[in-house]
């Protein structure tokens, strides 16, 4: 089965350009963060903006390197986004399975590596990953990003939400684009049983957004050391227009399909349930605005779906952001609109930083090393942003924060 999610391209407006060594000592801290935008030079350069650039540039190995893509599968954002869906490798990985069952009675599923629980010590850094729509522990971005920081020696774990990766649905309630309840959960529980660890997550499209909001809404309270956000179609409003159009219905077709099986495949929590709900609508939906319309608005007390995808946006949450937080985007991503990057609350916050390739469809990012077949070009820049955050952590016992002010180091991660 496909599983798509939501991003957002980005169409460029004034830009520097600089040779692709600009990590030289030409370059510092103090004079990136004057600069508003930054482009390597090739054929297919990298876009970087953020009030956080100063801080987060020097991070990054890979990131001067022109953005290279494979040849023939990026000629069509369709083509490489397709070309990932289907033929990218999945890592075989032994996944240890704990289900959550949270305060409402909901249930989700947190797949740990298994034997990690005995071979890492107590105070490993952990990654949390949050999948998109519909998605969990058996896509393959998602393994692969699982690999790449366990082999880094972090600890990680998946968010599966509830019905997705086979997580198990016991109330008649899923998740939603808005719904902070589970993910305040997981961290929460995720926190108390390692509590001298550093806590990090990295989210792809609705997961991404999901977790913006999230960081948002806890903004110096938050238990994260830092988020990463991949494909975040940032405003519901805006990508749900683009959705509709073109090719995109492919894409839109897919995922209502499977939103539309996990319905069925727990169809008796919702027999006679009554009220506005819609459930025949759903379960036969040909779009996800349709299943949201007979489904998820109604669960989670929206009026419309207009009024759900507007009260979603996880565009409206960075200015809140008080954590590192580092946004990826493709350019070409067919899902959303450029105009949905909030470029402008970004540039202005001093922990956000955005980058954007000029190719990598939709969670494709077919280059690098290990292409066509493996890892996306994301996963070393952000293990190198991940193992950067985690390495000014744990530099001192006390801690310069990044609004300047020092710390104890496990008073900054909220504990």
């Amino acid at each position: 089965m496909m599983r798509l999610r939501a991003s957002t391209p980005f169409s460029s407006s004034s830009s520097l350009h600089h040779h692709t060594n600009y990590y030289s000592a030409t370059f510092t801290p103090s004079k990136t963060s004057r600069i508003s935008t930054l482009r390597a030079t090739a054929a297919a350069s990298i876009e970087v903006i953020g009030g956080a650039m100063g801080k987060f540039l020097p991070a990054f190995k890979t990131l001067p390197l022109s953005y290279i893509p494979y040849p023939v599968i990026a000629w069509n954002p369709h083509v490489e986004t397709i070309f990932a869906a289907f033929f990218r490798s999945l890592p075989n990985i032994r996944l240890r399975r704990e289900c959550l069952r949270t305060k409402d009675g909901g249930s989700v599923a947190l797949d740990w590596v298994s034997g990690d629980n005995h071979s890492l010590p107590p105070d490993s850094p952990l990654l949390i990953l949050l999948p998109g729509l519909t998605g969990g522990s058996e896509d393959t971005y998602v393994r692969h990003m699982l690999l790449r920081a366990r082999s880094k020696g972090w600890r990680v774990v998946v968010f599966n939400s509830r019905g997705c990766g086979n997580s198990p649905v016991t109330t008649a309630q899923f998740y939603s684009a808005s719904f902070l309840g589970d993910i305040s959960e997981v961290v929460e529980h995720i926190s108390n049983r390692y509590p001298r660890t550093n806590l990090y997550a990295a989210g792809w499209s609705i997961g991404a957004n999901i977790l913006v909001q999230y960081v948002g809404q806890e903004s110096h309270s938050c238990l994260l050391s830092g988020a990463i956000s991949l494909c975040n179609p940032f405003n519901l409003v805006i990508a749900d227009e683009d959705f509709r159009k073109g090719f995109n219905t492919v894409y839109d077709k897919a995922l209502a399909n499977a939103a539309s099986k996990i319905l069925k495949r727990n169809a008796l929590l919702f027999e006679d349930i009554g009220g506005e709900f819609n459930i025949p609508l759903a379960a036969n939906a040909k779009s996800l605005r349709e299943f949201d319309e007979g489904l998820t608005r109604i669960s989670f007390g929206f009026k419309s779906v207009d009024d759900y995808y507007s009260n979603s946006c996880s565009s409206d949450s960075v200015k809140n952001v008080s954590i590192p937080l580092l946004c990826i985007q493709a350019e070409n991503d067919p899902f959303a609109p450029s105009r949905a990057i909030p470029r402008e609350d970004i540039q202005k916050n001093p922990n956000c930083m955005l980058i954007v390739t000029p190719k990598g469809g939709h969670l494709g990012w077919v280059a690098g090393g290990e292409a066509p077949f493996g890892a996306p070009w994301t996963d070393s820049v952000v293990m190198e942003f991940l193992e950067h955050l985690e390495q000014l952590n744990f530099s001192n016992s006390e801690n310069v924060n990044y609004t300047g002010n020092t710390i104890p180091r496990y008073t900054q991660l909220g504990r």
